[in-house]
């Protein structure tokens, strides 16, 4: 196997895909811990709901990883926040030309009322992207409950926003950028720490 090595002398690799793999296992056998319950509603009321973009691919791989786990299948679905975080100005003008945000696509074909949905992305970094999801997200009714999967936390947080299940936590400056590679996308599983103020 051909290790990737990042292009940008500052890059540090700190996952590569055994131990993205890794990471999502634990997440799975977590996930099951706490949901699959005697006295809890039990993981056929639990559904993954991958944040666009890289959460969606996430989100089918801990479906997968679970049915092997335990043989329930359940719900996957993916949503798009482009409309519901907090700076986008496309109502009012307010964008510049050619900097129109880019929508992708929301599938979300099951209920979620009184279901259990676990979010799922790539990095929690100020909190603002989930606040924008449970958002979006309530557009589709009202989950019992809504449990946040992430597989990096780079901390910096800006609103009350915890993950319950995290693959790995990485203290950061604000100086620097994690970018995720996944083989749904780049053809590769990577995480990578760039020297690079983050994108807002």
């Amino acid at each position: 196997m051909t290790t990737h090595v990042p292009d940008r002398a500052t890059a540090t690799l700190i996952l590569d895909a055994d131990a993205i793999a890794k990471s999502l296992a634990r997440i799975a056998h977590e996930l099951i811990e706490r949901n699959d319950l005697p006295d809890g509603p039990g993981l056929e009321r639990v559904a993954l709901i991958g944040i666009q973009t890289r959460g969606a691919p996430l989100a089918s791989r801990l479906r997968r990883l679970v049915e092997e786990r335990c043989g329930v299948a359940l719900p996957v679905g993916a949503l798009d926040i482009t409309f519901h975080r907090d700076d986008v100005h496309v109502r009012d003008g307010g964008r510049p030309p050619g900097r129109q945000p880019i929508v992708r696509a929301t599938s979300i074909a099951f209920p979620i009322e009184g279901m259990t949905v676990v979010l799922v992305d790539d990095v929690l970094y100020t909190g603002r992207t989930i606040r924008a999801a449970i958002d979006a997200l309530m557009d589709f009714g009202r989950p019992a409950r809504v449990q946040l999967a992430v597989l990096v936390d780079r901390g910096h947080r800006e609103l009350p926003i915890r993950p319950d299940y995290v693959g790995k936590n990485l203290p950061t400056a604000l100086t620097e950028q994690i970018q995720v590679r996944l083989t749904e996308s780049e053809g590769i599983d990577e995480v990578v720490l760039e020297e690079g103020a983050p994108a807002a």
